[in-house]
């Protein structure tokens, strides 16, 4: 039976490559956004039924408890068995924290962070259950290192990496790996929205002198999913063209 990857905000960007790449290797795909919309004039889920394997939408706010367990019960009666987690779902607020308002704050944790708790927490169940498991975290460079104007995106990301080391530790004797990428400056819908000063300031501090791709991240989640990575957990791997030497 082909294995199953859940994959949290996925419709678009970082996500929907992994999708592809995932539905590549053979896996079935659950898809998740927020809402249907998200998925209007964009090709991605039938470019992953063309591959052969099964694809499905899963409408849900990944901030909110409840329905992260509706969805979760709702994947594994349509696939029978989840074996990927891929918890992606982010958004940005930037603002100097002398400025920042609490409910900005509070959003990006919520959606960036409470999600990894929310989805980590019912997938593993299953996992357990099931004695196999992989969950990848999509952590950032922002909570390895800091970054002027996105503390709460910085903290969101840096407790994802905190969660990473846990969850490894709490679920290895059950089969079930737990690790973390943290991307550099990649091309995204959500980068695009940069200014161009901004960006010239990140390329100038990357050593391969280019952005990223999100195919170049997919590549990284691919190796974690697989059976090549069965004795890695915990860890946490840069995508950055070499953004911190």
């Amino acid at each position: 039976m082909a294995k199953t990857a859940i994959i949290t905000g996925s419709s678009r960007g970082i996500g929907a490559a992994i999708a592809l790449r995932l539905a590549k290797d053979g896996m079935n795909i659950a898809f998740n956004d927020l809402n249907m919309t998200m998925f209007e004039n964009n090709d991605i889920v039938d470019k992953v039924k063309a591959l052969g394997v099964e694809a499905e939408i899963f409408c849900a706010d990944v901030s909110k408890f409840d329905q992260c367990e509706a969805m979760v019960k709702a994947v594994k009666e349509r696939f029978g068995t989840i074996d990927v987690l891929v918890n992606n779902a982010g958004i940005t607020r930037d603002g100097l924290m002398a400025r920042m308002p609490e409910e900005q704050y509070d959003m990006v944790i919520a959606v960036n962070q409470k999600s990894v708790f929310n989805m980590t927490k019912f997938v593993g169940n299953v996992m357990m259950r099931q004695r196999s498991g992989r969950i990848i975290n999509l952590a950032s460079v922002a909570g390895l290192y800091g970054n002027p104007g996105q503390i709460n995106y910085s903290a969101s990301k840096a407790a994802i990496i905190g969660m990473t080391k846990t969850v490894a530790k709490e679920l290895g004797a059950r089969n079930v790996t737990c690790n973390a990428v943290a991307p550099g400056f990649i091309h995204t819908p959500m980068t695009d929205k940069l200014t161009e000063e901004q960006k010239a300031a990140m390329l100038a501090q990357i050593a391969m002198k280019r952005y990223g791709e999100p195919e170049e991240i997919a590549g990284v989640v691919s190796f974690l999913a697989s059976d090549d990575a069965s004795y890695v957990t915990g860890q946490v791997i840069e995508i950055s063209g070499g953004i911190s030497m």
